[in-house]
């Protein structure tokens, strides 16, 4: 029967990784954006006994059901779980913990699995052990990042904090990775969840467009984290389409400002979204916090956006207005959007490609957040960006080769104008060297500083 074994290890004590690994936000954080499985129901739990049931693509469309059960639990030792039904013939995962010294220990996971079909299942298991490499690749990363931004602040106490925008495309990586933190989560949500968040969050009300919030939840918390929104490039724009995206931060923004200003107990920190569409578009000069705003639809936008947190401000709660780049991510966003035009080879520079794109891995966006968070000398506009921001034409050929795609069907300026009327300018041709200055000067360690690494994690692609 094959034998997978991968380990890596963690610059912490046994009891903190091994911690981390209970928390229910754990498993969210550990799977590859791009194996698409969906977790339909937890225990939440590792104890012997308890079960996970998974949702898992096998072709396609065609998905089945994995029901998973832990065995063998030993506290910061060892948790195990087997397969009883699923894709497998068996299937059985070993999480092993070891202690290398007072502030390290070694994780080894050891994986039995045998394809079904018998004999001709066995043609599948070289597939099957690559996949397995990338995929815990992915977690040994992701663990190593996340146990390293949650140790550089374990001397302070745990926090509770109120989320806006949580299922997202950065509120639900951002949420379960607070939760492996040991954060208590609160999400405020329009409508209550058809299904139960497995990350241990809970959920308050509130409704911005009716300008209907729950205060009595927000009583009490210690950081509230604001990323809701209208979607920027959903949809073509016109006046009406206009009004919603401002509408949607400004409302709300001010909303949860005077609401968290009158409270008997208001939080410590109010962290604030905003986006680089903040500047004015300036060529191949760099742009750091201290520039002004632009004049266009977007600044104009951002200018209001940050202006709404005034109350909060003027309350006393210390407020980050966090100017988020473009998000690399796999599962959504900008470059999920781009990858059918690689995979299917009519990708290309957009206009001239020499306009500058300010980019950020979403796992290093969560890390900045969280220090914007935690912090406490972290107030005012933060640039969420990676240091080494690229031109278009540099990002469309490392991603090409990330692919191992041709990039040669460039799109016109004009073509892109046509199409996209006001928003070719604003989103894809303009040029915004952004530099994370405030970031940088913390010391903030970002995990990809440069393209090609970024794009090979979030996207489970080796060399």
């Amino acid at each position: 029967m094959p034998v997978f074994e991968s380990s890596v290890q963690l610059p912490v004590p046994v009891s903190e990784a091994f911690a981390w690994h209970q928390r229910p936000g754990a498993f969210l954080r550990m799977v590859p954006p791009w194996e698409n499985v969906q977790l339909q129901q937890s225990d939440q739990s590792l104890t012997d006994g308890s079960k996970v049931v998974l949702r898992v693509p096998l072709l396609g469309s065609i998905k089945k059901t994995w029901v998973a059960e832990h065995f063998n639990f030993m506290q910061d030792q060892q948790f195990c779980d087997r397969q009883l039904t699923g894709p497998f013939g068996r299937f059985e995962h070993r999480h092993l913990f070891e202690t290398v010294s007072a502030n390290a220990c070694r994780l080894t996971d050891r994986i039995e699995f045998q394809a079904p079909m018998g004999v001709l299942g066995k043609l599948a298991h070289p597939m099957i052990t690559r996949r397995l490499q990338s995929t815990f690749a992915y977690r040994h990363r992701v663990l190593l990042s996340d146990l390293k931004r949650h140790h550089e602040f374990i001397g302070q106490p745990r926090k509770t904090i109120a989320v806006t925008g949580s299922t997202g495309l950065i509120g639900t990586v951002l949420c379960a990775f607070l939760n492996t933190g040991g954060h208590h989560v609160i999400r405020l949500v329009r409508r209550e969840p058809r299904q139960p968040f497995y990350d241990g969050s809970t959920t308050a009300r509130w409704n911005p467009e009716r300008n209907e919030i729950d205060a009595s939840s927000l009583e009490g918390v210690d950081a509230v984290i604001h990323l809701a929104g209208e979607g920027i490039a959903n949809k073509r724009w016109n006046a009406a389409r206009k009004e919603q995206i401002i509408n949607s931060r400004v409302q709300s923004t001010k909303l949860l400002s005077t609401t968290l200003a009158g409270l008997n107990k208001p939080p410590a920190v109010f962290f604030s979204a905003s986006a680089i569409g903040y500047y004015a578009p300036s060529g191949d000069q760099p742009l750091t916090e201290s520039e002004p705003p632009g004049t266009g639809f977007l600044s104009e936008v951002c200018v209001a956006w940050e202006k709404a947190t005034q109350a909060a401000e003027q309350a006393g709660i210390r407020t980050v207005h966090g100017r988020v780049g473009v998000v690399l991510a796999r599962q959504g966003g900008a470059l999920a959007s781009q990858l059918p035009l690689f995979q299917w080879c009519v990708a290309g520079r957009l206009g001239s490609g020499k306009q500058y794109v300010p980019w950020i891995e979403i796992g290093d966006l969560v890390g900045a957040i969280y220090l914007c968070i935690m912090q406490q000398d972290m107030r005012g506009p933060v640039n969420l960006t990676a240091p080494e921001p690229v031109t278009n034409v540099e990002f469309t050929r490392t991603l090409g080769r990330v692919l191992r795609r041709p990039t040669i069907f460039p799109a016109p300026a004009f073509a892109l104008r046509l199409a996209l009327g006001e928003m070719a300018d604003a989103l894809l041709l303009a040029s915004l060297q952004v530099i994370p200055e405030r970031l940088q000067q913390t010391g903030f360690a970002f995990d990809y500083p440069t393209l090609e690494p970024a794009l090979r994690h979030v996207l489970g692609v080796d060399k």
